[in-house]
């Protein structure tokens, strides 16, 4: 399903499942990471034997996450290559999530954020060591990360999100149209309200979250 303004919300959970799956996961992040692959080289990327990566890369495209080519190899031979299937893709937000959603998307997010962190650590320790005594890596010295904090309206931090969003979508391209030397660069955006606390001159008893002040800031960027 293409995407529409807002993005394609995957309301399926049997979808979501697919998704949700440990060495999807892995495989999902493979081909981001490395582009294209067959699923003998996911098989020896990943330690799975290539029944059990055709059986994952065939779940995930039955469900639009990932799509195959079949080029023709010098020899006459012809391999099936698999790709991540870029789009705006969104979840149920909490409110509408059934219970099943719910425990879906906590093992999904549970295993995204930990490879998400597990890889961001081990290019972090990469680029130190390379530095040691070595030319320096501009990729390594590109890391971006930041902190800080906002005060913000619901309606807000949903305005935030689709420009966030927008801001990705312009720099998203097609393989043909991507100048020499880029690179995949991830992402990942955390933005969550902090626990509700009365501020100076609030009745602990009133309504929390009500204060009104300037926006505190509190970035560290990097």
């Amino acid at each position: 399903m293409p995407d529409k303004p807002g993005g394609t919300e995957i309301t399926e959970l049997a979808a979501l499942k697919a998704l949700a799956q440990p060495r999807r996961q892995q495989i999902l992040q493979h081909l981001t990471l490395h582009g294209p692959a067959t699923s003998a080289i996911l098989a020896r990327a990943l330690g799975l034997n290539t029944g059990a990566t055709s059986y994952h890369l065939r779940e995930l495209a039955r469900y639009g996450f990932v799509a195959d080519t079949v080029p023709q190899e010098p020899g006459g031979r012809r391999a099936r290559w698999w790709r991540a299937v870029p789009g705006d893709r969104r979840f149920p937000p909490p409110s509408r999530r059934t219970p099943g959603m719910r425990a879906v998307m906590d093992e999904l997010n549970r295993h995204a954020y930990a490879a998400d962190l597990e890889l961001f650590e081990r290019l972090q320790r990469e680029s130190g060591a390379a530095g040691d005594g070595g030319s320096a890596d501009a990729w390594a010295d590109a890391h971006a990360y930041s902190r800080g904090s906002l005060r913000l309206t619901l309606p807000e931090l949903r305005e935030f999100f689709e420009e966030y969003i927008a801001l990705m979508n312009r720099y998203k391209r097609p393989d043909a149209e991507t100048a020499p030397g880029a690179r995949t660069v991830h992402t990942r955006l955390l933005a969550f309200p902090g626990p509700a606390f009365p501020g100076p001159g609030e009745d602990a008893h009133e309504p929390r979250g009500t204060r009104t002040s300037d926006n505190r800031r509190e970035t560290d960027a990097s």
